[in-house]
């Protein structure tokens, strides 16, 4: 089975910096198998017949004996990532309207572990406005920004759901599922 996995809080910064060629050598001693990564973010496609707990916190393990930080590791198969580009649930005109106004990009995901609780949820309503949206679908948060990700409230706010979470931007998941596409050729 291909899998995604998407690191949190990496090379961001100056903080918690990891080669992505020794974290590949890493993650293959724990046998993942073609493991391949996508920019320095934290982005890696490997393939494994483990399920997905075990195997998540096989990595998280792994990372923080390899490289002494406590890493939370999100895991998607190819088929979630495929169903996650697939149903976004924000039409291409108000995607449109949000990119003519953003500096940068204005489309991204927050993938969690689960799906966020309703008191999370609560919190979470309170950052909503007519420049900042979102749709809760499942698993993921779709995040919708006029203007940046980078001052944003809600953004921020997204931490405060009580698990782990990250987000990626809408270009880099479309990447990762190219990329998982080229491996099916």
């Amino acid at each position: 089975m291909i899998y995604i996995a998407l690191l949190r809080g990496i090379n961001v910064g100056g903080k918690n910096k990891i080669k992505m060629a020794e974290l590949r050598n890493v993650l293959e001693t724990i046998g993942l198998n073609r493991v391949q990564t996508y920019i320095q973010s934290g982005n890696i496609l490997f393939e494994s017949n483990e399920k997905e707990e075990p195997l998540q916190k096989q990595i998280e393990k792994r990372i923080e004996e390899g490289f002494g930080y406590s890493i939370n590791v999100i895991l998607r198969t190819a088929t979630e990532l495929e169903r996650i580009i697939r149903n976004c649930p924000f039409s291409e005109k108000s995607i449109s309207e949000a990119e003519a106004s953003a500096a940068g990009e204005s489309l991204y995901v927050a993938l969690l572990p689960n799906p966020p609780s309703q008191e999370g949820i609560k919190r979470l309503s309170n950052y909503k406005n007519e420049k900042e949206s979102y749709q809760i679908v499942g698993r993921e948060i779709y995040l919708l920004f006029h203007h940046s990700i980078r001052n944003s409230h809600l953004a921020r706010s997204i931490q405060k759901l009580g698990m782990p979470v990250t987000v990626r931007n809408w270009k880099t998941l479309n990447k990762l599922d190219t990329m998982v596409n080229e491996r099916n050729i």
